[in-house]
């Protein structure tokens, strides 16, 4: 397919307005993360993963894999304007009994992990990697993983069984959005260098931008022709990408706006 860039980029704008609604009409969530991946999503949902919303259980569908499940409003808001549910649930969220609750979970049409505890997504994902190539399918398993979690060690741990598996059918995207709760990741605990660590695990790395819609797309491409072993894109993301009061602050890790937060943020990102 040829990527129409304009509109993918319009598509991670609507991605991240719809991800403030959820958070503030619901006073509850992440922000930053969701803000951050934009459009990593866009570019899966509007463009790479082989998916059908009216089969949402299709066996030989590509699976996306949300591991960093606290940064569920953009996922959900990916989901529903590619039809696997009405855009008016999003207005649940976080809600009892509501389909979106704050991580998601395998009940909702088009989920296919329930995230939750970080450093689990990838691991997860290693075993659809080898299902696939057990069952002699051609799918591909992408993985959303975020910097904060990669000082998990069952993140090294999966990544080193996915280069001794050679999954070439394993796509781990990493937002690498600078920031986790408590402050910049680097100051926490440094995760770099990253690329030259999952070089050195077995996989093949691309570094990008990872709000620059052109090189994720051409990422994702490159990852096609990649054999006998594992693919690791390395998105350098902004947290709370769009809104300045928010981007690369810890505060909206996990924080909701205020109406006169979110009336400026709004203003923002119609105007990206």
């Amino acid at each position: 397919m040829n990527p129409d860039i304009a509109r993918l980029q319009h598509e991670a704008t609507e991605l991240r307005v719809m991800s403030l609604d959820m958070v503030f009409h619901a006073q509850s969530g992440h922000p930053g993360g969701s803000l951050s991946e934009a459009d990593i999503l866009a570019a899966l949902y509007f463009y790479k993963l082989r998916i059908d919303p009216q089969k949402p259980q299709w066996h030989d569908r590509d699976r996306f894999v949300l591991s960093k499940g606290h940064a569920s409003p953009a996922y959900y808001a990916a989901l529903s304007k590619r039809g696997f549910f009405q855009k008016s649930e999003l207005q649940s969220f976080r809600k009892i009994n509501s389909m979106l609750q704050g991580h998601p979970e395998l009940s909702t049409p088009g989920v296919d992990f329930a995230g939750g505890s970080l450093g689990q997504g990838i691991c997860f994902a290693v075993g659809l990697a080898l299902a696939g190539k057990l069952d002699k399918k051609n799918y591909k398993i992408y993985v959303l993983i975020g910097d904060g979690e990669c000082q998990e060690g069952s993140v090294w741990e999966a990544s080193m069984a996915a280069a001794h598996h050679r999954l070439d059918n394993l796509i781990v995207i990493l937002d690498k959005n600078q920031v986790q709760e408590t402050g910049f990741t680097k100051e926490v605990m440094n995760i770099d260098p990253a690329a030259e660590k999952w070089k050195a695990f077995g996989f093949e790395v691309f570094e990008i931008d990872g709000h620059d819609m052109a090189e994720i797309v051409m990422a994702l491409d490159k990852a096609d022709s990649v054999q006998n072993k594992p693919i690791m894109i390395i998105a350098n993301t902004i947290k709370g990408k769009g809104v300045s009061f928010m981007e690369l602050n810890y505060k909206f890790h996990g924080k909701a706006p205020d109406e006169t937060q979110y009336k400026k943020a709004l203003q923002e990102l119609k105007h990206e």
